[in-house]
């Protein structure tokens, strides 16, 4: 197939830097908006992320289902991406401004508008990461596209990453509560102009296999039968880490020990009236690349995100300047789009998965490296800081290309492309593993006796926030690494699948007696 163009990359990249406006704002700053501005307690605001992102995680798969099922001149993911836009912006606003409420109010607000900005992100975000899927077959031009996403949204993680504190502090004239909210309506403006530039500037090609017949409210009545296979466990994880007690560990066990269960005898169902949604998790739940593309999905989201859920809260009082973090995010992300930009060129080289593994490795060793720094000592911050972000950059980048490969494995296998639904399940993995990484942020400062709005809680806290910088997110990276070492697609049978599926595409279409 021929090689898209640039302008067309170029344009795509442009919904992920409209993306990140959002993703690394929340990502990297509402933990500390919420506790030292906001006025949230630290355990509340745990309890928050954790509530909200796993709740949005099965929002998440809906959404894939919808969006594998809308037909349209524009096609079926395009049209997501500009209807969710305006809601999109105005949560994002309404998300870090603060009212003047009580203790119990702010709570609800918070609540409430979390839950909006999440729900607005994964009506946009979920057609946009699936749009690459269908944007081109070929499994190399993915890894280029791939490339030049995130180079797109390390640059939107640039802006409001590297600026968002500059901007605070002018906007708002040392009121915060003001600078952030005026700080937003001019991040909400440019995510509306750069998400435009995507919807105009792509186009679909790859046309999915027909899927069921079955109309999409019978559907979606179907997967609400199935909700407890995903509610169960999200809430017994959610339980365990949070109590971290013998009866949750042993709900935790008991849980899924049930869930396998009942999958095996789900995947050992030969009815063939067997509706679509059905159809889709089994295909789902019998994809080995995917399930380990899931377990790795979440475990680099953990490593990534807290290390930056951290950082605002390291630079304001273990290095002593906050101001400097903004100039830190900008190291970061400029190194973040070198190594997004390398991936592909690195990937042809070594083969994803060993470029998978070799990046989780390095950037965790490095990223040890954190716990040995002296305080006040910026330059070896930096130095060790964007060493390890040059190779969490491609951690990403592989992770959304060799999604589209699980996608070929599944209409390779079983005949079906479930597109929307396989790459739901990426940004379900990543808001899972966000919730987790910005609640553990949360609730390891609050084990230390962490209080944003008390200054006498700040110097026992200290080795907490070089844990969270240093060993704790490794133990997660290295925990990929493994994972990573039973991934079963390798560039071999991708090329077979790919030849494979040309022909199957290209075939002319037979009636049957």
């Amino acid at each position: 197939m021929s090689k898209l163009p640039l302008y067309e990359k170029v344009g795509y990249a442009m919904g992920d830097a409209a993306a990140n406006l959002v993703w690394r704002g929340a990502l990297a700053y509402l933990a500390v908006f919420y506790t030292d501005t906001f006025g949230l307690a630290a355990s509340a605001a745990a309890i928050l992320f954790l509530v909200v992102r796993l709740s949005d995680g099965v929002t998440d798969i809906i959404m894939g289902m919808i969006a594998d099922r809308t037909n349209t001149s524009w096609g079926k993911f395009r049209p997501w991406i500009l209807w969710s836009t305006p809601f999109l912006c105005v949560f994002m606003v309404l998300c870090f401004t603060t009212p003047d409420f009580n203790d119990t109010g702010k709570l609800i607000y918070a609540y409430v508008t979390y839950i909006g900005l999440t729900l607005a992100y994964t009506m946009n975000n979920v057609p946009y990461s699936a749009l690459m899927g269908v944007m081109t077959a070929n499994d190399k031009e993915r890894t280029s596209l791939s490339g030049f996403r995130f180079a797109g949204a390390f640059l939107g993680g640039l802006l409001v990453m590297g600026f968002l504190p500059t901007l605070v502090k002018y906007f708002g004239e040392g009121n915060d509560a003001i600078g952030y909210q005026y700080t937003m309506y001019v991040f909400a403006a440019l995510l509306c102009v750069l998400m435009l530039i995507t919807v105009f500037t792509t186009k679909e090609r790859v046309i999915p296999v027909q899927q069921s017949s079955n109309g999409l409210a019978v559907e979606l009545r179907d997967l609400m039968t199935h909700l407890p296979f995903l509610l169960a466990p999200l809430i017994s994880i959610t339980a365990f880490f949070y109590y971290r007690n013998l009866i949750s560990g042993i709900i935790f066990v008991l849980v899924f020990a049930v869930i396998g269960v009942l999958i095996k005898r789900l995947i050992k169902d030969d009815n063939k009236e067997v509706t679509g949604s059905k159809r889709d998790m089994l295909d789902l739940i019998t994809n080995k690349p995917w399930l380990i593309l899931l377990g790795m999905g979440f475990l680099t989201m953990m490593f990534n995100g807290i290390k930056y859920g951290v950082i605002a809260y390291y630079f304001k009082y273990y290095i002593g300047d906050a101001l400097l973090v903004g100039q830190y995010f900008i190291g970061l992300l400029v190194v973040s789009i070198l190594g997004a930009l390398c991936t592909s060129f690195l990937a042809n080289k070594f083969g994803r998965r060993n470029l998978f593994i070799i990046a989780m490795v390095l950037s965790s060793l490095i990223t040890c490296g954190f716990y040995w720094i002296p305080e006040k000592d910026v330059s070896m911050v930096f130095v060790l800081g964007c060493s390890a972000e040059f190779f969490a950059a491609m951690m990403p980048t592989l992770f959304f290309s060799m999604l589209g490969d699980s996608a070929d494995y599944s209409e390779w296998r079983n005949g079906r492309r479930a597109t929307g639904l396989i790459y739901s399940a990426g940004t379900f993995v990543q808001k899972t593993g966000g919730g987790f990484a910005g609640a553990l942020v949360l609730v390891v400062l609050a084990k230390y006796g962490y209080d944003g709005m008390d200054l006498s809680t700040i110097n026992a806290a200290l080795p907490g926030m070089k844990q969270l910088m240093s060993f704790i997110p490794a133990a997660f990276g290295f925990a990929g690494a493994i994972l990573m070492v039973f991934y079963p697609l390798t560039e071999k049978l991708q090329q077979q699948i790919l030849e494979e599926l040309t022909e199957r595409r290209n075939a002319p279409i037979l009636s049957t007696v």
